[in-house]
């Protein structure tokens, strides 16, 4: 159901969405100016959002239980779905999942050829070890020749496959880069610490020889299914070729800044202690298992805080520190929240204050209810130095993403349940607040 409502949130309110809460020193003028506008509701998880390259205006909304829906120029939520792959989906837990449909991308060429690109999660491919929990799938999908606003189904073409031997730490992002290269994230294979059923010696994230834990950078219109970039860090050498960066915990959800440097943002679920964004504009090792954002991290004590341990990876390769850390609510009464969701460098044109900032997220502060925190960061005027950042909006639901239309104005996802149940799913959207 669509739903054209403002919300003002600078306001306390018995019944209101959110309010203002602020870490650190009071916020800044151009941190405090915009509120969000509810756009359409009655999605059941929504995690992504997205506009295609072809100056329609339309909004693409992923829902984690397997549907695109599509929101078109006029504000309308279409009752039919863009793509429907409840049917392909492993079965999803209704108390809580990490899996299902993840991440969609559109193909540069999108105007002309109508190519797209999905992550989902399919049940256990028959080549998979029998005791693994599914296989995430990334495939190519077309528009319907006679129809924009819908898939062809039968399009389907898969590109790439991966065993996962949990249900959770799925990744699922997909972006293509200013390259032309597709860019797909990977959690380290799920359960805890990156070890156990799956998780090898080193632990997935530092394995070169598997691609989970890992940032991808593959070529779609070169190859069969896909090429590799004659510059990806391990072609020739030892190593998985598809591999563009490792280190990586959970990178749930990735960007590229339309502007500037155009470099690569992806945020980086943490462990137990802390939350962490990098800034991935360079193959390398991004840390993980060794450490838990700046700090390191030990398996066998993944609760304790240590603060001296390697600074390079098994292969002598220096490690390479996020932009942002925060701590976790779970682990100290000081921490933001439980799991980092990651966003956009704002390049919109409704917010001015707000221009070239990096607002992201944390899904809630606590695990049994809903509590999503949005937060701006700001880069420094020290280059390599800690983006500073601040906690400007609690809402009263858990944020599962944020998204960006093609004018760089910016989105957030949310929903009332820990799990995909209901129909609880909401759409906002950034804008400027009221006087």
């Amino acid at each position: 159901m669509l739903v054209r409502r403002i919300t003002t949130l600078v306001l306390l309110a018995a019944a209101g969405v959110a309010v203002w809460l602020f870490a650190g020193p009071p916020p800044t003028e151009s941190q405090a100016q915009f509120q969000l506008a509810l756009v359409a509701d009655g999605f059941n998880s929504p995690v992504h959002l997205t506009s295609p390259p072809d100056g329609t205006g339309r909004l693409f909304v992923v829902d984690r239980i397997g549907v695109v829906y599509i929101i078109d120029a006029e504000g309308r939520l279409l009752p039919e779905p863009f793509l429907d792959l409840r049917d392909a989906l492993v079965p999803l837990r209704s108390n809580f999942d990490e899996r299902g449909l993840l991440g969609l991308a559109f193909h540069p060429g999108f105007a002309q050829n109508g190519r797209f690109f999905v992550y989902y999660s399919a049940p256990r491919r028959p080549e998979a070890p029998a005791n693994w929990d599914h296989t995430a799938r990334i495939a190519e999908f077309r528009v319907s020749p006679d129809n924009p606003n819908r898939a062809d189904r039968a399009s389907e073409r898969v590109v790439l496959e991966i065993d996962q031997p949990q249900f959770n730490h799925n990744g699922g992002a997909l972006a293509f880069g200013p390259d032309g290269y597709l860019y797909i994230s990977l959690g380290d294979g799920g359960g805890a610490n990156d070890v156990g059923v799956g998780h090898g010696p080193m632990g997935n994230g530092q394995d070169i020889n598997t691609l989970l834990g890992k940032i991808l950078r593959i070529d779609v219109d070169g190859g069969d299914p896909y090429g590799i970039p004659p510059d990806n860090p391990f072609v020739g050498q030892e190593g998985r070729d598809e591999i563009y960066a490792w280190g990586f915990r959970n990178p749930f959800r990735m960007s590229f800044d339309r502007g500037g440097d155009r470099e690569l943002f992806v945020a980086d679920v943490g462990q137990a202690n802390f939350e962490e964004v990098n800034i991935v504009n360079r193959p390398g090792n991004y840390g993980w298992r060794i450490k838990e954002g700046t700090h390191w991290f030990d398996p066998d004590r993944p609760d304790e805080v240590i603060t001296e341990g390697p600074t390079v990876g098994p292969r002598g390769e220096p490690l390479i520190d996020p932009i942002i850390e925060y701590r976790n609510r779970g682990s100290s009464p000081d921490g933001v929240g439980v799991s980092v969701i990651g966003g956009y460098v704002y390049r919109g044109s409704a917010i001015p204050e707000l221009y070239g900032r990096y607002v992201f997220a944390d899904w809630s502060r606590a695990f049994n209810r809903g509590a999503g925190v949005i937060m701006t960061a700001e880069r420094p005027a020290e280059p390599g130095a800690m983006w500073p950042w601040q906690v400007v909006m609690e809402l009263e639901e858990f944020i599962l993403g944020l998204g960006e239309d093609a004018d760089g104005e910016l989105y957030v996802l949310t929903t009332e349940q820990t799990g995909p149940v209901g129909n609880t799913g909401k759409v906002y959207k950034i804008v400027p607040a009221s006087p």
